[in-house]
């Protein structure tokens, strides 16, 4: 098995860390997956860094897992990204086509992009993703593929993702001290992965919000004439649930998780109050006391209603509350409770369905919890980037680096 046939990918997330290794054959446009592994990871906040070397040993630990799993050595990959440093904003640029008889090249295209890019950020972000949504040729808008056409102008307008330059540089210390090597394109926006794995074009064309909601924060993405539209990180996920169920029946986090996942529910009028649990055969220390299973759903309504509350604000913010007409997919580890579906609708006034990973063969039985999700995506976005023209973040840390030491040569004697 050549290795230039091998793809892995990465997710660091807050609950889990997560590898997927798959071969791209030769010609074929679904890659195989041959390892999975997944490891408690112990060394992140909110989806932030708190602990660089505990969460190198994690992935450490994970990519044993993956390599003894697929049976190849893993020397480099790419990882996800994620936390609420995220943010997005919106740039365009103008250019003159270069040739003579006016044909737009894909020179023209990846210079328009180049130039869009040259945004001001401030001094702590680094950009992660420079993703077109559409262009202009001469006064023709709308246009999604502008090579082979004819203009005098182009113009491109695309988001630009950026993210905190300190966390990207711990990110990278801690995958470089596992024994990886960060690939050159080397991060993923979570839920902009999720997206790849569980949407189909149809949706991204019809218009659509992908929702994945992990330990502690909840990734969107909203994309509508298969352009993306808007990307969200929430520091809100289905370990806040977890801390609600402990505090609510005062009992253990261990114990509310073992709870949740037996009994839990998302809509408490569906669940009577006849119905109890008790809360000593989750915790020991606990005398026999008896707690309604409708005040469980209660307590888990209150925060999932929360989080898609959330989820609305960021849809009404671009003008598409409701009005999606392929609705809500969810995606993520917190959206295993029961009822959740139901509570998304009502809240959303959306079509809501969970998503379903998509485009992948070989031991895809492992990969089929909805927590796989974004991590499978990172292997999809590499398969389909090849050389893409998104700006490599380790080329450009370098560069802010060499600047930097330029400058403060410039004061030296």
């Amino acid at each position: 098995m050549s290795r230039s046939n091998i793809i892995a990918g990465l997710d660091i997330g807050t609950s889990a860390i997560r590898i997927v290794v798959a071969e791209q054959s030769s010609g074929s446009k679904k890659p195989i997956i041959t390892g999975v592994s997944a490891i408690p990871s112990s060394g992140l906040r909110k989806g932030i860094i708190v602990d660089l070397e505990g969460v190198a040993a994690d992935i450490s630990n994970c990519l044993e897992q993956a390599e003894r799993a697929s049976g190849v050595q893993i020397n480099r990959i790419v990882s996800t990204i994620n936390g609420e440093h995220i943010s997005l904003q919106k740039s365009k640029s103008v250019i003159a086509v270069s040739r003579v008889d006016n044909e737009i090249s894909q020179e023209d295209v990846n210079r328009a992009i180049d130039t869009a890019q040259a945004v001001s950020l401030s001094p702590n972000k680094a950009i992660i993703h420079v993703i077109p949504t559409s262009y202009i040729v001469d006064n023709e808008k709308n246009i999604k593929d502008p090579v082979g056409m004819h203009g005098m102008k182009l113009e491109a307008n695309v988001l630009i993702v950026s993210g905190n330059y300190s966390f990207i540089k711990n990110l990278i210390k801690a995958i470089n001290q596992s024994g990886l090597e960060v690939a050159e394109k080397s991060f993923i926006l979570a839920p902009l992965a999720a997206a790849r794995s569980v949407l189909g074009k149809r949706q991204k064309e019809l218009g659509v919000v992908l929702i994945d909601i992990g330990a502690e924060t909840t990734g969107i993405a909203v994309y509508e004439e298969g352009a993306l539209l808007h990307t969200k990180i929430i520091s809100i996920g289905g370990s806040h649930i977890t801390n609600d169920i402990a505090i609510g029946l005062r009992i253990a986090i261990d114990a509310a998780e073992k709870i949740k996942r037996d009994f839990g529910y998302a809509v408490a009028s569906d669940v009577s109050k006849k119905d109890k649990i008790n809360l000593k055969d989750y915790d020991p220390q606990t005398d026999d006391v008896y707690i309604s299973r409708n005040y469980l759903a209660e307590i888990i309504e209150a925060r999932l209603e929360e989080i898609f509350e959330h989820v609305n604000k960021e849809l009404k913010y671009i003008g598409k509350d409701g009005m999606l007409p392929e609705g809500a997919v969810l995606t993520g580890g917190g959206i295993k409770i029961p009822g959740t579906i139901d509570l998304a609708k009502k809240v959303l006034r959306l079509p809501v369905k969970i998503g379903a990973i998509n485009d992948l063969g070989g031991i895809i039985d492992k990969i089929s919890d909805p927590s796989f999700a974004t991590v499978t995506g990172v292997v999809l976005w590499q398969m389909d980037q090849g050389d893409s023209e998104e700006p490599p973040i380790i080329e450009m840390i370098k560069n802010i680096f060499k600047k930097t030491v330029s400058l403060f040569k410039n004061f030296l004697p």
